[in-house]
């Protein structure tokens, strides 16, 4: 729904005949509701496919990321796996300028994808390490015009799977939503402690992993 962000730029068309509420796609959907379950249908079978069947078993790199964005939301919109190109902001916080995603995008794979994934063999501090950075990462650059933030839980579950562990359990994230985001903005300062209290909160339901 386009009513998350604050955008500013031309790639903010609307759905004609969607009252403002529902972004340019291709399958003329007009309402919120039927626009959320039609995302959600393909993101469970991206889910499926990735987690299944097509796992990475080395690095993830960027072009993976874009990728998957383009296998979930290609049917949907003209721009899916193409970073954005508009300027965009959420409750105030404005996310990477549009100008600087390639370089950043480049920059991300190269200084966190490159060094942290695949996470084979990780213990659980360097796991949970791994995901805090990365996921902060990526949220701050915001690098989709929409789906970063199901994205970016789809990459944290893959490197969990590759470490040997489940898909984390994202409820405390939701029901803790001032938190997160605050641990999420903390990140600007390369300060990823909060972020990785909130992985290692999330990866606790899994038996097996020693956190302490």
């Amino acid at each position: 729904m386009s009513t998350r962000y604050e955008v500013y730029g031309s790639q903010g068309q609307l759905q004609p005949g969607s009252g403002g509420r529902v972004l340019a796609n291709k399958l003329g959907i007009v309402e919120p509701a039927d626009m959320d379950e039609a995302e959600l249908v393909l993101l469970r079978k991206l889910y499926d496919a990735v987690l299944q069947h097509d796992l990475p078993q080395g690095r993830i790199s960027a072009g993976i990321l874009q990728q998957w964005h383009r296998r979930w939301l290609g049917n949907v919109y003209a721009w899916a796996g193409h970073v954005r190109t508009v300027n965009m902001a959420k409750d105030g916080f404005p996310f990477a300028p549009a100008t600087q995603l390639p370089r950043l995008m480049e920059e991300f794979d190269r200084t966190c994808l490159q060094g942290l994934t695949p996470c084979t063999g990780f213990d659980a501090g360097q796991l949970i390490e791994a995901i805090a950075v990365t996921h902060v990462e990526f949220i701050l650059m915001h690098p989709f015009r929409e789906g970063n933030g199901r994205i970016s839980r789809l990459l944290a579950d893959v490197m969990a799977t590759q470490a040997g562990h489940g898909p984390l359990d994202y409820s405390s994230w939701e029901s803790g939503r001032k938190g997160y985001v605050l641990a999420i903005q903390q990140g600007l300062g390369r300060n990823y402690e909060s972020m990785k209290l909130w992985v290692q909160q999330a990866l606790r339901p899994y038996q097996g992993l020693v956190t302490e």
